[in-house]
């Protein structure tokens, strides 16, 4: 009995100082599911299921290192393998067209370095990016530090951008990640830079450091700085601006970045031309991955991948999930882990949009894998898709098709009430609008609605009034007769 009284004892103690020690087991899952209004994580259908696998027994000859980035464009799949220096393409059947690692000329002889006399190659490229509207293939040379631009078509060499001599601050010219958008201008990443993204001009000058990156403020620290002489403040440790890992662009040429750097405010940024962070948060919590309410472990987002619709999924490093979001911040699921099944990975390196499927990268197995949608995931999508082109019958009929799938799902609740928001259903939207836990269109639908009841009932708040206001006369007449 005493034994019992003991356990007990510490199961409360450990319920009072540890409350989410419990939540751990209960409301975490290894893959497919999402969280409701109250940051609890509820089972899911996936949204993404394995497809195939990208790896070197499809190249033949090709000797294969590493994945460390991926990039879909012109019908062409673009793999970087920093371990063996090569950039190496695939078709959308995943069959393997070439390997570059060699830099030949129009006439396809390799080139010889003016400066050093030896073959021009590339070292350890890290990045890729394919510019559909330049018709040009960039590479982040990482290991020669600087951006090798070939021809699209026939890989060619067409110039190389060297570190800018009007580049101004301290951070290293060695690419890691680049984008560039439809007017040449390139957006470079260089790991564990502090100043930003920066900006180069077509020409390969230099623009501009670009990205607000936050650090959080440790209010122990601020309170001591504003108390400290000028020179106790310079022995103090200085605060410098969190530096990003990733970057993307979407279809209107706004720039995504990710970082894992523990000292930053915002784990994802979506900027516009001032370099603000204009990323949509109206979810029911902040783009952050798993809650720290549910998880002990931290979501360390490596990637980002944006759709042209606006949906866009985060691949994190620490558990090998991908965090799914719609254009709004809304957290549509979270599916794949770290594991030997197939598409689990061990190291995930990038992850990028293959028409409605995704391509997720492993750089420890050496692997691509191609997830495409499910059922669930295919109506999902088709839903913001349709809501995202202003169609909202269209979407309304999607997340209807959704909720058929998953009744726990409350993004479709929600789109549901709006569609009959928009059609002035107001009462029907207040019903889906309350089940997806939506209050700000809540709101909206309750107010139309006590408008719309107002105005067919005016007649009857009239006579209420008037019968209100003639019984009040009539009491005062009959006082004040009595007491005449």
């Amino acid at each position: 009995m005493m034994n019992y009284m003991r356990a007990a004892v510490i199961a409360c103690a450990i319920c009072l100082l540890f409350p989410t020690a419990g939540a751990y087991a209960a409301n975490t899952f290894e893959s497919d599911y999402t969280y409701d209004a109250w940051g609890r994580a509820k089972r899911s259908p996936p949204a993404f299921e394995w497809a195939d696998t990208l790896d070197g027994s499809r190249m033949e000859k090709i000797k294969v290192g590493s994945f460390d980035d991926v990039y879909v464009a012109d019908d062409r799949i673009f793999v970087a393998d920093a371990t063996e220096s090569r950039i190496n393409v695939f078709d959308t059947d995943l069959t393997f067209l070439a390997s570059i690692k060699l830099i030949r000329d129009e006439a396809g002889k390799i080139m010889v370095s003016e400066a050093t006399g030896k073959q021009l190659m590339l070292a350890n490229p890290e990045g890729v990016f394919y510019s559909e509207a330049l018709g040009e293939l960039y590479i982040a040379d990482t290991g020669a530090e600087r951006i090798v631009v070939l021809d699209g078509e026939s890989y060619s060499y067409k110039r190389t951008i060297e570190k800018p001599a009007d580049m101004v601050g301290v951070t290293p010219f060695k690419p890691s990640k680049l984008v560039v958008d439809k007017n040449g201008k390139i957006s470079v990443v260089v790991q564990g830079s502090y100043e930003g993204i920066i900006d180069i001009h077509p020409d390969g000058t230099f623009s501009r450091y670009f990205g607000l990156n936050k650090p959080r403020v440790n209010l122990i620290d601020f309170f001591w700085k504003s108390i400290a002489s000028n020179q106790q403040k310079e022995k103090m440790k200085k605060l410098f601006a969190p530096s990003f890992n990733n970057i993307s662009i979407d279809s209107e040429g706004l720039i995504y970045a990710t970082t894992f750097d523990p000292s930053a405010q915002d784990k994802v940024f979506r900027f516009n031309s001032k370099g603000e962070n204009v990323l949509i948060q109206d979810g029911y919590f902040r783009v952050i991955g798993d809650l720290p309410r549910v998880t002990a472990t931290e979501s360390q987002f490596v990637d980002i991948a944006v759709s042209d619709y606006g949906v866009y999924a985060l691949l994190d490093k620490t558990m090998g999930r991908v965090f799914l979001y719609n254009f709004e911040g809304d957290i549509m699921n979270v599916f794949n882990s770290i594991g030997n099944l197939k598409g689990n990975v061990k190291e995930p390196t990038a992850i990028t949009w293959f028409g409605d499927k995704l391509i997720l990268t492993d750089k420890q197995f050496g692997s691509a894998y191609v997830f495409q949608p499910t059922e669930f995931g295919q109506a999902a999508l088709e839903a913001e898709k349709q809501y995202f082109h202003g169609n909202w019958e269209a979407a309304g009929a999607a997340f209807e098709e959704t909720l058929e799938r998953n009744a726990n799902y409350d993004i479709a609740y929600t789109g549901v009430g709006r569609n009959y928001l928009m059609q002035d259903v107001f009462d029907k939207a207040m019903y889906y609008l309350k089940l997806g836990n939506s209050r700000g269109y809540y709101s909206q639908a309750f107010a139309e609605y006590r408008n719309l009841f107002i105005q067919h009932h005016f007649m009857w708040f009239v006579l209420l009034f008037v019968a209100l206001a003639g019984a009040l006369f009539y009491s005062e007449f009959r006082y004040n007769k009595k007491n005449g």
